[in-house]
């Protein structure tokens, strides 16, 4: 660890994370009925990295600087998720996020560490049901679920008819 680089770069970032919280106050509260409103994520996290920066702060004055040897950088690495991640965000309407998320999971796992794909895969496929059904079901937000070309299956949980409300109100209004 670089001391240095670690107090300077807390300081930004808790400057980061408060800005972040304070902005995201500015969202609204709810949409489309949802009781998980848009703001409540951005909020949170915010303040996870407030919490996280002071954390790293605090670290910073009570260990010694230590030599390194250097490290390879792997950028190849990098700009695989990069890219994949890229990608995620910008297909993320028409596929979904489960289907989404797994697969950007997958990409992530394989680039990170290249082994075993089925592994891989049953973790990203899990970690994106769970999350899908946490978020849309348990706390009622919206997401969306299954591409709309999938939809007529019915595997979604609860959050496809606000998803779908919305898709209708935005060729209506189109």
């Amino acid at each position: 660890m670089n001391k240095t680089f670690d107090r300077y770069a807390s300081i930004v970032l808790m400057a980061f994370g408060t800005m972040f919280a304070w902005q995201s106050t500015k969202i609204s509260a709810s949409a489309y009925g949802s009781v998980v409103g848009p703001n409540v994520f951005p909020f949170g996290l915010g303040l996870i990295l407030v919490a996280l920066s002071a954390g790293l702060l605090y670290g910073t004055f009570r260990y010694k600087q230590e030599e390194r040897e250097k490290t390879p950088m792997h950028y190849k690495k990098f700009w695989i998720i990069v890219f994949s991640l890229t990608l995620y965000c910008v297909f993320l309407e028409q596929i979904g996020y489960v289907i989404g998320t797994f697969l950007f999971l997958l990409v992530g796992f394989q680039a990170m560490q290249r082994g075993n794909v089925w592994k891989s895969a049953i973790i990203a496929a899990v970690f994106s049901f769970v999350i899908y059904y946490l978020y849309a079901v348990l706390l009622n937000g919206t997401l969306p679920g299954w591409p709309v070309w999938f939809t007529h299956w019915r595997f979604d949980y609860g959050s496809y008819s606000v998803f779908a409300q919305r898709l209708q109100h935005r060729a209506a209004v189109a």
